[in-house]
């Protein structure tokens, strides 16, 4: 027995174990990044006394059920698809307070919906973007379909949301303006974030395991992290995005708004706002969020 405790033995084993252990690592980093919490509704459209119709449709090219509410405004009015966070659903961060002062103020028809995997959607795992890209491009056909004019749509996303938005417009000419309230500028700085903040590992070591966390996303879940860029992304629009932020986000620090308002097309805004968290200029700041949100789309219907 003795043989087998000799260093040309050991340092082998040694190494395989601790490659096992960095690639299970890896795997259950992609995985529980692919896994959020499915959250209750927050509020309902009756409490702020709006109309709505439950409606359903499907992801651009995917057979997925999606679920949402559409707020009937005024009749010729443009439409706004709002894009929620992860881990969240349609109605997290005021979203229906928001939308009901646009809807009963501004006349603007409002799409409320789930993206895949959260609310009550239908899926299986998230996709830091790859596949919810094809939601709001589902939403915006079905809005389409629904009477909607190509140009005279406009998305509203935070955090996640905001990003995903970004690589949607990307790929649909027919939308028009695009409100990134919290934007991150490209995925993998967003995955060593929050896992460091779920976990006890810090940050630093979280992107030593990125390499095979991209091979796992890639083969398991067809999620190609190269791709997934918001700020390489929003320069392919031809107009101008509103970009919002609050200076004291821990989730998503500010540098990555700043790189993505950088990379937006001449004429794009950027709405910083002292002391204010994640996705909070809304809830701390209604009605200057308000002014400017109007504003901005006023200049783009």
């Amino acid at each position: 027995m003795h043989r087998f405790l000799r260093p040309q033995v050991l340092l082998p084993l040694g190494l395989l174990v601790l490659t096992a252990a960095y690639l299970l690592v890896a795997l259950a980093l992609v995985n529980g990044a692919t896994r959020p919490e499915r959250k209750p509704f927050e509020a309902h459209p009756g409490d702020f006394a709006l109309q709505y119709e439950d409606v359903s449709f499907t992801p651009r090219g995917e057979a997925l059920t999606l679920r949402g509410w559409l707020l009937p405004g005024s009749t010729g009015a443009p439409y706004l698809i709002f894009v929620h966070g992860i881990g969240d659903q349609r109605t997290g961060n005021d979203a229906l307070e928001l939308a009901s002062r646009l809807v009963q103020q501004d006349g603007y028809n409002v799409l409320l919906f789930d993206l895949r995997a959260q609310g009550t959607s239908d899926g299986d795992f998230v996709s830091a973007g790859e596949f919810e890209r094809y939601d709001v491009l589902g939403a915006y056909d079905f809005l389409i379909g629904r009477g909607a004019e190509p140009g005279r749509v406009g998305l509203v996303g935070r955090s996640y949301g905001a990003a995903t938005a970004i690589m949607a417009a990307a790929l649909e000419p027919g939308i028009a303006a695009v409100v990134a309230d919290s934007p991150f500028a490209e995925v993998r700085d967003r995955i060593a974030r929050e896992t460091a903040r779920k976990t006890p590992i810090p940050q630093g070591l979280v992107r030593i395991f990125l390499p095979p966390a991209d091979l796992f996303a890639d083969l398991l879940y067809d999620i190609h992290l190269d791709d997934l860029k918001p700020e390489r992304d929003v320069a392919k629009l031809e107009y101008p995005v509103l970009v919002i932020h609050g200076e004291a986000d821990e989730r998503i620090p500010i540098s990555e708004a700043r790189r993505v308002h950088a990379a937006a097309p001449t004429g794009s805004q950027f709405w910083t706002l002292p002391g204010v968290s994640h996705a909070d200029a809304f809830p701390t700041h209604p009605e200057e969020y308000l002014q400017r949100v109007r504003a901005y789309l006023g200049d783009r219907f």
